[in-house]
Order: C-alpha cells, then structure tokens, then sequence
C-alpha cells in the first residue's frame, strides 16, 4: 500500500513507520522536519506545516491506500484535510483521545461520544482546549469527509520513548520525596503502550474494514492507589500524596473520577490487546534503571 504518515518521527508515530515498513508499505513521512529519524531511503519524506492548507493540496497531488494523521487537533485542521483528500484517499485513520469523552466513573464505549450529530463550531488549535479540539475534529470528519475515515481514541500512551515524562514525574517525585497531588486515589485509569499503540493503528489502517469511532486501550485498569504502591515498590520509599499540592506537583494521572476505555468493540473485530499489569510495571522499572 502507498501510505502517507503526517507525524511520523518520534513516539508511537514513529514506531508505526517502523511497522508499516516491516510489512512492505511504501511510506512517507509529512513533518515538520524537526526531528530526525533514523528510517534513511526506507521512506520518503516532506516537511510541512499541518496547519497550512496549500501544504496538504501539495500532499494531495499524489493518491494515497491509507493516509494517518496524528497531529490534527482542531476542526479547520479537519477541514483542510477533507478539502486535500477529497478523492485521493482510501481511508484516512485520525488519531483521536479519550479526552473527547466528557462522562467519567465508568468504562466508556464509544456510543458515550456522537461525532456524527455534533454541532460543528469552525476554529484553529488555539480557539480551544484539547478535548474540545478533538471532538470538533472528529465531528468534522464523520460528518463531512466523502472518505472513509477511522477515529481511534486512545489513553494516555506511555513507553520507554515517552517525551512527555508523565510516568516519570511520579516516580522522581517519590525517589526525591516531594508531594504528589491527587484528587481521588480510589480513581480508576487506563493506559496504553506506545508499542501496542502503533501496532493498533497500522491493524486498523492496513488490515481491517473498520470505519467511524473506535477505542483502543490495553486490558485491565489500575487504581491511582495501585500505581503509587507499584512506584513505591520498584523505588523503596514512600509517596506522599495529598489531594491538594502546588500546581506544578499535581500529578499528570490526577483524574477526580474513574476515566478509562472499553476496548470491546476493537476486541469482537480481532485485535487482541495486551494486559496493563503485565507490561507497566517493566516500563516503571526501565524507568528507575535509566536514570541511575
């Protein structure tokens, strides 16, 4: 297949190059060429701005099987894009989130969010904050595009190439002994791997039928208590949390409620996800281990 990745040089964008190449894809990479990969003539490449519309007409001289878009965080993105691709996509695969779900204390399906009947309000990534941008965006597509399009909402995606050091703010927090700011312990989160997540957007881009909204998270849930007592564990010391702390020590996971994904309908189309406790508590101890 002829595939177009737009965000495809670090995390689990990257990792999904390295798995659509694996299975002989022809691929280019659309960034802003400010992160250099290591795929060499394995890919092509184009430097662009996401935002610029007359960079996605250019993008949309050539037809494309699959074209994922991992950087889209507001309608006229959307807009844009529908306008490029009008007929030179198969399907377009959209990285979506959990943050488009507003509900909380329960595991949520997709029904919980409707793209297709939400009023659509015009704007760029800075007229909105990010669930808002995202629910906008999916709206957008499902309700304009003439193409099929793929929403795959994920968690938050944590790895040993996470630039975001969410995971490790915990645990520099409590090898140092600072508070730990957490409105709800008995809160209940989700996750999945960055490894897991680009496996999942290559199979739903190059191997499956599946159009419209779809969760994907690994199996299983962890309490916020459960996570500190596995950071505690893997460290040796205690954490100190406490529901209200300064603002740059409240956790990144610091949820008030329950918030994670049901991952049944991607399960009953034949994507067989990894189980949380198996490899999170390896990604803590990678963790610990390479900072010593």
């Amino acid at each position: 297949m002829k595939i177009l990745v737009i965000g495809g040089t670090r995390f689990f964008g990257k990792k999904l190059v390295t798995k659509l190449l694996a299975d002989g894809h022809d691929v280019t990479i659309a960034t802003r060429g400010k992160t250099v990969d290591d795929f060499g003539d394995q890919v092509k490449r184009v430097r662009m701005n996401r935002e610029s519309r007359e960079n996605l007409f250019c993008l949309a001289q050539e037809k494309w099987d699959v074209v994922y878009d991992n950087i889209c965080y507001a309608p006229q993105d959307a807009l844009y894009s529908i306008a490029a691709f009008a007929d030179k996509v198969g399907k377009y695969v959209y990285t979506s989130s959990l943050s488009v779900y507003r509900v909380r204390d329960r595991a949520l399906v997709e029904a919980d969010f409707d793209p297709f009947h939400y009023e659509i309000v015009s704007g760029s990534r800075e007229d909105f904050e990010y669930g808002e941008g995202k629910r906008l965006a999916e709206a957008t597509y499902f309700q304009k595009a003439k193409f099929p399009v793929v929403a795959v909402r994920f968690p938050i995606v944590l790895g040993e190439d996470d630039y975001t050091g969410r995971l490790e703010f915990h645990i520099d927090h409590v090898q140092a002994g600072e508070e730990i700011g957490m409105p709800n312990e008995d809160a209940e989160i989700g996750f999945i791997s960055s490894d897991e997540a680009a496996e999942f957007l290559c199979w739903v881009g190059t191997k499956s039928d599946i159009i419209g909204p779809i969760n994907a998270a690994s199996d299983s849930v962890y309490q916020l208590s459960e996570l500190m007592d596995l950071i505690e564990k893997a460290t040796g010391k205690t954490a100190i949390v406490e529901e209200i702390t300064e603002d740059n020590d409240d956790s990144p996971f610091g949820i008030e409620k329950t918030y994670y994904l049901d991952n049944t309908k991607a399960k009953e189309a034949g994507f067989e996800f990894r189980d949380l406790h198996e490899w999170l508590p390896k990604l803590v101890e990678f963790d610990i281990t390479k900072k010593k």
